[in-house]
């Protein structure tokens, strides 16, 4: 079973990884068993943690806590852990990071039926959130929700643009696209000269990533498939006149007489 299309724009950062673990998976090989594979074959000391069966995480366990505990994912056989298990095979570090921070909240306030504003933020940012390195013109037209703008008069500029999808349910989404998959972009820009080298995105965003920063909720939304490039169908400037996806930022009016 063919699960992904590794040509596709938001797939290309995952090609290193992500053939050879599909191609296993699909012959017969359990997830973590193929996963765990592939960590094998990257460079020395880019794999930061095992991957498991499912069954090896106690009942009664956070899933955050037993992986920082063990350096060990806890695997289902399904295409939402396929994800997981290819994002910490590509962005070791900061996957890495994100658990850290996880445990510390968890040490901090034990675990609760109400995730509190910073695990929250973790949760969103590992599931949905994508980085972005652009020119300030399409930041700024991106945070204003200007969407003409973003896609349309400054479309010139996504030439000089990259956005990665970090969060593993955002790429699980895009198995089967549709027209209003929105990503959380991180609200800090990816250095320029950083250039494309994804390995240094991954020391970046390990060190960016804060528990101050994310209980600010640093994010801003993007309909992907709004990108120039990573879909047919928004050639078309009317592509984006959809309301229902392509929404403008709501401005507050003053009630003050």
């Amino acid at each position: 079973m063919e699960v992904f299309n590794g040509e596709a724009p938001w797939s290309q950062p995952l090609a290193h990884v992500l053939g050879a673990v599909q191609t296993a998976w699909r012959a017969g090989l359990p997830l973590p068993e193929a996963l765990n594979q592939e960590a094998q074959a990257l460079p020395t000391g880019s794999a930061v943690v095992r991957f498991v069966p499912q069954a090896e995480l106690p009942a009664g366990n956070a899933y955050e806590q037993f992986i920082f505990d063990t350096r060990t994912v806890p695997t289902r056989e399904n295409l939402h852990d396929f994800f997981n298990g290819l994002c910490w095979l590509r962005y070791p570090l900061s996957k890495q990071r994100l658990n850290q921070l996880q445990a510390a909240q968890i040490a901090a306030d034990g675990v609760r039926d109400v995730r509190g504003p910073v695990r929250d933020a973790l949760t969103l940012f590992d599931e949905n959130a994508a980085l972005l390195q652009a020119p300030q013109p399409l930041w700024d037209a991106l945070i204003a929700r200007d969407w003409t703008a973003l896609f349309v008069t400054l479309r010139p500029l996504w030439s000089q643009a990259r956005l990665v999808l970090f969060g593993h349910a955002l790429l699980e989404k895009l198995v089967t696209p549709y027209k209003s998959i929105t990503a959380h972009v991180f609200r800090e820009p990816v250095p320029a000269t950083l250039g494309d080298d994804l390995a240094a995105w991954d020391a970046w965003l390990a060190q960016t990533l804060s528990a101050p920063l994310l209980s600010c909720k640093p994010f801003t939304p993007l309909p992907v498939l709004g990108v120039p490039g990573w879909w047919p169908a928004n050639e078309d400037p009317a592509y984006y006149a959809d309301a229902q996806v392509f929404r403008p930022r709501r401005i507050a009016h003053s009630t003050a007489s």
